[in-house]
């Protein structure tokens, strides 16, 4: 190691070894290199995380480079600026002499500049009698020029992990409009299959997504949310195939149609010629009001009480086999589509389904819901969708008229495998997540 040149702080700042180091590696420079310093300066702002570097101590060596003279910081000059702290603060917009010192010291420990110290401290230049520097006292920008290349590389990585960041926050942002979109439409058109727990898996990946993401994080969620989507578009291809080899664009295998006219059905309503003539449709007699004709289901009477308005496409509960119907749904999507009985809970809580049907007890008797229709929603759809059920009727309690009725009606659907709680709770919680606009 050459030790011509090597300066020692002046005053009680004690000499470390990496400034000895880089002071070496300032001698190392060759003659002849050059680079341009406003260049290497936006190398310094794109580096700054990996070089542990803040934006002020950037500031403050944006204003020592304004010291020096040339455009390009070569190694055939000395490199040496030595401004005063006054002329300093100035450049730097105003900044106090105590926190100029603290970010000079900071780059200086960075391996960014080198102090050369006068023997009393002071920063000045010695010129000859033709006016030439011959020797400076104060910082030098060698090492700048020795790491230029370090510099150089370290900026393009950081720029390479903004660029890749970036595609990757646009990859989940499509996925996550894929996954929605798919779930959505299957939904809409009563397309078998557990898409609430596909639903409920999606929210679960959405809300792990890291709030400041980087490319370690993003990557293994993106991974899944991919594996989510690859899953989701399997099973709607094989119903899509399944659907086209099972009947033609006229008739699916969905539509049921009842070829006697004389029969008489839960979803129809019966009418009675009145002594005036007039033909008057009734309802069953336990429906207590509950339930009103939909023109677009076909003339069956809806699933949603008198009084609400009627969903979306998609949104009507669909009919479905027993094996769906019986299945329970996650308590976190049901607490999310049902938050009004999170108050009747032991203690104003619900953290367990033991704690819902507890819960589902309180609201059936504050409903006037017998207990034999409890115990028949139990026996047929399971205490757990029991439970839910009634969250669901409190939900909407303002709307329907009878709750038992409406209870012992939602019973002998299911009993026929002709009810899907899995619509119902997505239509609560869209309504809950996206309140309707007021007409008018």
């Amino acid at each position: 190691m050459e030790t011509d040149g090597i300066t020692t702080p002046f005053g009680r700042r004690a000499m470390t070894l990496g400034m000895l180091a880089s002071q070496a590696i300032a001698r190392t420079v060759p003659p002849d290199a050059c680079v341009d310093k406003w260049k290497l300066y936006r190398w310094l702002c794109e580096a700054r995380p990996k070089l542990g570097i803040s934006d002020r101590a950037l500031s403050v060596l944006n204003a020592l480079l304004s010291f020096y003279p040339k455009a390009e910081l070569s190694g055939a000059d000395g490199m040496v600026v030595f401004p005063s702290n006054a002329q300093l603060s100035l450049r730097t917009h105003g900044m106090a002499e105590t926190t100029l010192r603290r970010h000079l010291a900071a780059l200086v420990e960075g391996g960014l500049l080198t102090r050369r110290d006068s023997p009393n401290g002071k920063r000045y230049v010695r010129r000859d009698r033709q006016g030439a520097i011959g020797e400076a006292f104060g910082f030098s920008l060698a090492p700048l020029l020795a790491r230029a290349e370090e510099i150089e590389q370290r900026a393009a990585e950081v720029v390479a992990e903004r660029l890749l960041l970036q595609r990757l926050r646009e990859r989940v942002t499509l996925v996550r409009r894929d996954i929605a979109k798919l779930i959505e439409t299957a939904l809409e058109d009563g397309l078998a299959g557990d898409w609430m727990r596909h639903e409920a898996d999606f929210r679960m990946l959405v809300g792990a997504l890291p709030r400041v993401p980087t490319p370690e994080t993003l990557t293994p969620a993106l991974a899944a949310l991919e594996a989510l989507r690859s899953q989701i578009l399997k099973h709607l291809e094989r119903q899509i195939i399944f659907e086209k080899s099972a009947g033609n664009a006229g008739q699916t295998e969905r539509h049921k149609q009842n070829s006697n006219p004389d029969s008489s059905s839960d979803f129809e309503p019966c009418f009675e010629t009145k002594p005036g003539g007039d033909a008057e449709p009734e309802q069953e007699p336990d429906s207590g009001g509950y339930g009103r004709k939909d023109e677009t289901a076909g003339g069956r009477y809806s699933q949603w009480p008198v009084g609400t308005p009627t969903p979306a496409k998609g949104l009507h509960p669909q009919p479905a086999n027993a094996s769906d119907a019986l299945k329970p749904y996650p308590l976190g999507l049901v607490l999310q589509a049902c938050p009004e009985i999170v108050a009747f809970g032991p203690g104003g809580a619900i953290s367990s389904w033991r704690d819902l049907m507890t819960a589902a007890v309180v609201v059936r008797s504050m409903l006037a819901v017998s207990a034999s229709a409890y115990e028949d929603a139990c026996a047929i759809l399971g205490p757990e969708n029991a439970a839910t059920v009634i969250a669901c009727i409190l939900e909407r309690a303002g709307h329907i008229n009878s709750a038992g009725g409406y209870l012992r009606d939602l019973t002998r659907r299911a009993e026929r495998g002709e009810f899907s709680l899995g619509p119902m709770l997505m239509a609560l919680m869209r309504a809950n997540e996206k309140p309707a606009r007021q007409v008018g």
